[in-house]
């Protein structure tokens, strides 16, 4: 067990000297390094299932052998309707000066720098949506686009 754990630090030891000679995690997300390594990984772990080096039971070996189909859960669409419904009633309800006065410090604490979690859970209290609090995050961070 000590073995694999001395192997398990040297393997991070050296992935974290790649990352700092690469100029730190920042620059190394610019140049995409994390999502070449994850997709590198997810790769070779998917080769070794399908190669059988790693046996997964009930994946490659010991199937059963008529597997149903998955049903595809088809959602009413008048569940669709009355949560709009139930949404445009919170918002007519709740105190939106309130509302917006809490996702503008968001914005500000989010450039600060500073713990938002306190600020997010009273933006909930106060009946903010996450699509809301979300726009709050991306007005300071704006939202990442990845390599492409």
């Amino acid at each position: 067990l000590e073995y694999l754990t001395d192997a398990i630090e040297k393997e991070v030891n050296a992935l974290m000297a790649r990352i700092e000679e690469m100029g730190g995690s920042v620059r190394a997300i610019e140049q995409g390094f994390f999502q070449r390594e994850i997709a590198d990984s997810a790769y070779r772990a998917q080769k070794a299932i399908e190669t059988k080096e790693q046996v997964i039971v009930g994946v490659n070996a010991f199937q059963i052998e008529a597997e149903r189909e998955n049903e595809i859960l088809r959602v009413d669409p008048s569940v669709a309707v009355a949560q709009k419904r139930r949404l445009e009633e919170v918002r007519a309800k709740r105190n939106s000066a309130a509302v917006n006065e809490i996702l503008g410090r968001i914005t500000v604490a989010a450039k600060d720098n500073v713990n938002l979690m306190p600020l997010i859970l009273e933006a909930v209290e106060r009946y903010a949506t996450l699509g809301e609090i979300s726009d709050a995050l991306r007005d300071c961070w704006g939202e990442y686009k990845g390599e492409n």
